[in-house]
């Protein structure tokens, strides 16, 4: 019988960080690209491009949330 891997919750700030400057990254992509290609794409494109950032800048709140609260448990 196996046994769970104990909770390993050290590298969750860091983890976390990390998501945080993907999706930042990511968001700065998706403007340029609608800026260098405003003139190329269709509105539903920029559509869809603007309501991904939408959402990547609610998930970037979300994470900044989750590691204050991280840090907060961990006593950082």
């Amino acid at each position: 019988m196996t046994r769970p891997k104990p909770d390993d919750r050290s590298d969750n700030v860091e983890n976390l960080q990390q998501h945080i400057q993907n999706s930042i990254e990511n968001f700065r992509e998706a403007q340029d690209y609608l800026s260098e290609h405003a003139d190329e794409i269709t509105a539903e494109e920029k559509s869809d491009i603007e309501a991904k950032n939408h959402r990547r800048l609610e998930s970037i709140a979300g994470f900044r949330r989750e590691v204050k609260d991280e840090a907060k448990h961990s006593g950082r």
